[in-house]
């Protein structure tokens, strides 16, 4: 990830120019758009290339139906479609995770979202395809490796037919994409329409989304969904941090239903409203990787709150795991409950009494009351001690010991307060709280940006006949002595130990998770401008000067630095890779006709 600081890479390297737009086929009846994207290949993928499924494995892996059964409790009923694999593990999470906890007594129609691991390393067909759509997507909404998404809407309502006196089911969609708005949108048109129709309705649901384009970041795209057209934009990592491109209604928009302004974003300030004096304790203690556990009355509002303490540290990826709806039935239960060692860093969202007991060593605990009833802004101001939480029935609050770094911005506090009182709509009050998160995390990690980018050698050191240089090491040392001249108080008016929270956060797994990504993207950037120097070169004069043997090696070496580039979506120039190809088979052509022959055969795998 890369914010654009003040310093950022362009002082040592010169990007790359922006790829001219493309335009993207596509053989679905789903329309789409593309607008300008980033750096990257020479071509986007072709999607006519597509086998039947792979569009809908492209956005689902599967969609399932899990019911209550008498004897067995509950159980996946129906798997859509029918190929879809599951392991009898992935399926027990499923099943308990889809319901809400019998003390939720969540009648009617609920929606909410659970994440679990992935049990076992099942490679998708289209994992090529899949990285090359994601190459351009932001940090928090690249696709997950080793967890699934599941979306639920759970329905329970009386009926006295039934033995239990009860219908209770769920449809659940899985998926490796972190779109929470958007799945939750589709299966507000999908859900009540399979409760009264069943089984045919879902299998036309899923031959409409395997006629969708793909979910490429950038394009906008339109969506044909049981007879309803959702019209949707997938961010790019490119767009300017804070902004959403917002999808235009147009007049050919005629037969569009829906319009979705965003495709992940919670409402932040709903979500926080329960303990809004303490928004910036909580961003600390994600961005620092803390154990966390959100406590609350049911799977909507516990899934709805762990997601937006995930999404206040943005445009960061949060790194260490998540779970918005967590049971005792969890495989993970005994892993993350024991008291042996020290709490994970997991923020958990749970609702059972059970946990108030059996997470009571936990350092952090949030307690969130119920949402619906919020009228009056919240008047606990303190911190709470953790003693004080016994049950469940505490009063909503942050029970911590913890004492945050920075100093408290009453500013902030005083801006969403006058906004209650003079009921300033929600969206305006969601806005201001994510552009405050937005700018607090920007100001936290715009040194750290700058610093990271000073490590980058400078161009004129890459040679096309030496290997890329390496980036300098990340010294802690060295970066502390920048913060006193070019620190968050350039851009922040927060004062504290700014110092104290740097030193604990590089501990942190979010920071290895950052450190790790800008790494590989720099010496990617590397491995580019190394393959564009090398296509400066006059490879044929050179080679005069060579023996067939080191003729052919370089040959060898040449083709092996292709592929990587082709493999790796190496950020370089327009044209680079098609050029060097170029210089490879006039290389080739040089040498005797029997050599010709060996360097055209295709490597074996």
């Amino acid at each position: 990830m890369a914010l654009q600081g003040p310093e950022e890479l362009g002082e040592q390297v010169e990007e790359p120019e922006d790829l001219d737009d493309q335009d993207a086929s596509s053989i679905s009846p789903a329309e789409e758009i593309t607008l300008p994207s980033g750096p990257g290949g020479d071509e986007e993928p072709v999607e006519a290339l597509l086998l039947p499924w792979d569009r809908f494995s492209a956005w689902l892996h599967c969609i399932c139906v899990v019911g209550f059964d008498l004897e067995l409790g509950q159980a996946v009923e129906v798997i859509y479609p029918h190929h879809s694999k599951l392991s009898e593990k992935e399926k027990t999470s499923i099943c308990y995770l889809s319901f809400p906890d019998s003390n939720s007594g969540c009648l009617g129609d609920t929606q909410f979202c659970f994440r679990f691991r992935q049990g076992s390393n099942r490679k998708s067909s289209l994992g090529c395809f899949l990285e090359t759509t994601d190459r351009d997507a932001p940090p928090c909404l690249k696709r997950e490796q080793g967890h699934y998404y599941g979306y639920v809407y759970f329905r329970q309502v009386r009926d006295k037919s039934l033995k239990r006196g009860y219908f209770q089911k769920s449809l659940v969609l899985i998926s490796k994409l972190p779109y929470v708005t958007f799945f939750h949108s589709l299966l507000k048109i999908m859900a009540p329409e399979y409760f009264e129709k069943q089984e045919p309705c879902l299998e036309a649901a899923c031959n409409d989304i395997d006629r969708w384009p793909t979910p490429h970041p950038g394009r906008i795209l339109t969506l044909p969904i049981m007879g309803v057209v959702i019209k949707v934009r997938i961010p790019t990592s490119y767009d300017k941090p804070g902004t959403s491109q917002l999808v235009q209604s147009a007049q050919s928009d005629s037969l569009v239903s829906i319009v979705l302004p965003t495709i992940h974003e919670v409402d932040l300030f709903r979500c926080f409203y329960p303990v809004f004096f303490h928004i910036q304790m909580l961003w600390e203690l994600v961005l620092l990787g803390e154990a966390l556990v959100v406590m609350a009355p049911s799977p909507a509002e516990s899934s709805d709150t762990v997601l937006a303490l995930v999404s206040c540290v943005s445009p960061l990826r949060y790194c260490s795991d998540f779970r918005p709806y967590f049971t005792i039935h969890d495989s993970e239960f005994k892993e993350y409950t024991t008291r042996t060692q020290a709490p994970p860093s997991v923020i958990l969202g749970v609702t059972n009494p059970f946990f108030a007991k059996t997470l009571q060593h936990w350092p952090h605990i949030i307690r969130i009351g119920d949402m619906k009833q919020a009228g009056e802004m919240a008047k606990q101001m303190k911190v709470k001690k953790l003693k004080n939480l016994k049950t469940l029935d505490s009063k909503p609050g942050v029970y911590t010991a913890y004492k945050p770094y920075l100093n408290k911005d009453e500013e902030i506090i005083r801006q969403l307060q006058k906004g209650v009182q003079q009921k300033r709509p929600s969206a305006a009050q969601n806005a201001i709280l994510r552009r405050y998160f937005l700018e607090l995390t920007q100001s936290f990690i715009i040194p750290l940006e700058r610093y990271v980018a000073s490590l980058m050698p400078l161009q004129k050191s890459i040679s096309p006949w030496k290997s890329p240089p390496q980036l300098r090491p990340f010294v802690q040392q060295d970066f502390m002595k920048t913060l006193e001249k070019a620190g968050p108080q350039l851009t922040s008016r927060l004062k504290g130990d700014w110092i104290g929270l740097y030193r604990h956060f590089l501990k942190s797994p979010n920071f290895d998770g950052w450190f790790r990504s800008r790494r590989r993207e720099m010496t990617q950037k590397l491995e580019a401008l190394h393959l564009e120097a090398l296509c400066e070169e006059d490879l044929q004069q050179r080679v005069q000067k060579h023996t067939e043997v080191e003729t052919v090696d370089l040959v060898l070496k040449l083709k092996d630095k292709l592929s990587q580039a082709e493999r790796d979506q190496l950020p370089v120039r327009p044209g680079t890779l098609s050029k060097l190809q170029a210089h490879i088979e006039a290389v080739i052509l040089s040498l005797p006709e029997d050599l010709q022959g060996i360097l055209h055969k295709p490597p074996t795998p």
